[in-house]
């Protein structure tokens, strides 16, 4: 009886292999329980603010609304693609697709430029006030948007602001205007851009500089064949930033319409579904929404795969 005790108490203790359980390391556990415990307040917000919002509208985006009667009650009935297929259609989404595209065609490569030329700039050897020239080009992105755009509004104001008197120009009239934009833009983001750059810059060996000075290398020769190909992917990165932000406009244009009779309520397209949603139609919005967040997929992958070509070449 005291054998067949013994035996069947080292079987339980056995693994599938027949060696003995090990148990987990306490502290192992303490761990885990820690990393979970650090984690879920933020898994939870996002998951209730921004995963389930996200699926909210997605679900949202195939009913259509009803009215029985000219003043009944609306309803939400099932419409299947009836909102993404209005959305293709609509004459006022395809025209502020095509405007943004345009602005992200010009702008983003002379952003891009500009953010690229400051960084080499301030890593130059003969570069003087580092931390000054660092904290002027950046300080930009830290002002809110709405308020940069303000401002930009009174200087682009004729009458009132230094730059229309100064330079004979409507900046916002139906031909500039989506140009003055783009000068906020890149007012506000070039630093930002830079600094990823600059920082990348930091991170590459000096003795790479070194080996090259000897070889005879100038400045010129150093900045095209060795800083911007060692800093490839942070170019990338911040195009990347630049097409999203650029299909994702909607602040500078949302306040210059106080200003400017150019700019309608559907000048961009996310003008356009928060024109849609104010007027209730939050359906078409969503739908409108989602279209604008699978454009933003595909032209990011394209420029993935335009660069992940170039540096293969």
């Amino acid at each position: 009886m005291s054998l067949d005790t013994t035996e069947s108490g080292s079987n339980h203790a056995s693994g599938p292999s027949g060696r003995p359980a090990r148990s987990e390391n306490p502290s192992r556990r303490a761990e885990r329980r820690a990393i979970v415990g650090l984690l879920s307040p933020f898994a939870i917000l996002f998951l209730l603010f921004y995963i389930v919002p996200i699926c909210y509208a997605f679900v949202r985006s195939f009913f259509v609304t009803t009215r029985k009667g000219a003043f009944g009650p609306a309803e939400d009935a099932w419409g299947g693609l009836s909102n993404y297929g209005q959305a293709l259609k609509d004459p006022a989404l395809i025209a502020s697709v095509g405007r943004v595209l345009l602005f992200g065609f010009i702008q983003v490569p002379a952003m891009l430029v500009i953010a690229l030329t400051f960084a080499l700039l301030l890593d130059s050897r003969s570069a003087r006030f580092k931390r000054f020239f660092r904290l002027t080009y950046f300080v930009p992105y830290a002002v809110p948007v709405v308020i940069g755009a303000i401002v930009w509004g009174f200087l682009f104001t004729p009458g009132l602001g230094p730059v229309a008197d100064l330079i004979p120009i409507d900046f916002l009239g139906n031909t500039w205007v989506l140009w003055s934009i783009a000068i906020i833009v890149t007012w506000t983001y070039a630093g930002y851009n830079m600094l990823i750059m600059y920082s990348n810059l930091q991170a590459i060996d000096q003795d790479i500089y070194e080996a090259a000075r000897i070889d005879g290398a100038n400045a010129w020769q150093t900045a095209l064949r060795i800083k911007i190909p060692l800093i490839r992917d942070s170019v990338i990165l911040t195009g990347v930033f630049s097409i999203i932000g650029t299909l994702q406009l909607f602040a500078e244009p949302q306040v210059l319409r106080s200003i400017s009779t150019s700019i309608s309520s559907t000048y961009t397209p996310n003008l356009l579904a928060f024109t849609a949603a104010s007027g209730n139609a939050y359906n078409y919005a969503a739908a409108v929404s989602f279209l604008l967040a699978m454009a933003t997929a595909v032209l990011s992958f394209v420029f993935l795969r335009l660069t992940q070509r170039w540096e293969n070449s």
